[in-house]
């Protein structure tokens, strides 16, 4: 179900408005969205604090609903209920709500319930950070906010290490070190950009490899948001005899000839009949299986 936009004008139709909002400089803000957040029934927000600031700026003034991660299971049945005949907006602190944010459930139980769900993009910071790293954007992963410790902040660096594309972080400025030399121990030295208080008038991106950053923000993280952009993994050179007679030996210690020859044949991506042939010698004439 949609909402013509020639509808979107004064009076809103009920639904669920998704209402992208800045993430920093007050002008960001469209018009289109500042016309939502003007007529809509009700406003669900992460912090009403933060909201009535950007309705002020607009100046108008609309009721406000809480929903955060702390309160959603309870305040979302009656959202729903509302949007059957009331025009609902969702807004996050900054940026475009679901992203990093609390919302999505929202959305699925809109769907489900028969309601109209409409977005008004616009701001977000991990588009924004992409677009000020230098590092390039045909693929790339949004990973949000690492594990604060470490084992499980290094777990999660592992299941990313592999993946070919650029990645997007969000971070604080007091856990930015660690964090940066995490991402050079699991990911190795690869080149990124730290980003903060993007659209702000401090708006910053500093570039170099993991563990230059991390150095350079040894002594204590910067103020603000703070967005990390990290390069994709570099191409992987082509094995080497002493790669293929290295990783065999290993192998042997472990796997008959033949299973050890496709073991190795798949991990370097080398031909398996030549290194069965390799891994006979090395055992000096020792049995197939």
């Amino acid at each position: 179900m949609t909402i013509p936009v020639t509808q979107i004008e004064n009076t809103l139709e009920p639904g669920l408005y998704i209402v992208a909002t800045p993430i920093g400089n007050l002008g960001d803000l469209s018009p289109r969205a500042a016309n939502i957040l003007t007529n809509a029934d009700i406003i669900a927000v992460e912090d009403s604090r933060v909201t009535a600031g950007l309705l002020r700026h607009i100046g108008v003034k609309r009721p406000m609903q809480p929903y955060h991660d702390h309160n959603a299971e309870h305040v979302r049945p009656g959202l729903i209920a509302r949007m059957a005949t009331q025009a609902v907006a969702l807004v996050s602190d900054a940026g475009t709500p679901l992203i990093s944010d609390p919302g999505y459930k929202l959305v699925r139980d809109a769907r489900a319930a028969g309601h109209a769900v409409v977005t008004i993009p616009g701001p977000c910071a991990a588009i924004a950070a992409l677009t000020l790293a230098g590092l390039p954007t045909d693929r790339f992963l949004f990973a949000g906010f690492l594990p604060p410790k470490e084992k499980a902040r290094a777990d999660a660096i592992a299941e990313i290490a592999s993946i070919r594309a650029t990645l997007v972080l969000y971070e604080s400025g007091p856990r930015l070190a660690a964090t940066l030399t995490a991402l050079a121990q699991g990911l190795g030295d690869r080149e990124a950009a730290v980003t903060r208080e993007i659209t702000k008038k401090f708006e910053e991106a500093v570039t170099g490899t993991l563990s230059t950053l991390a150095a350079r923000y040894a002594e204590g993280g910067p103020k603000g948001e703070i967005a990390i952009v990290v390069a994709p993994p570099g191409e992987a050179p082509p094995a080497t005899e002493q790669d293929a007679d290295a990783a065999l030996a290993e192998a042997l210690t472990r796997l008959p000839v033949g299973r050890a020859a496709s073991e190795v044949a798949k991990a370097l991506g080398l031909d398996r009949k030549t290194l069965y042939a390799r891994a006979l010698a090395m055992k000096d004439g020792g049995s197939s299986d």
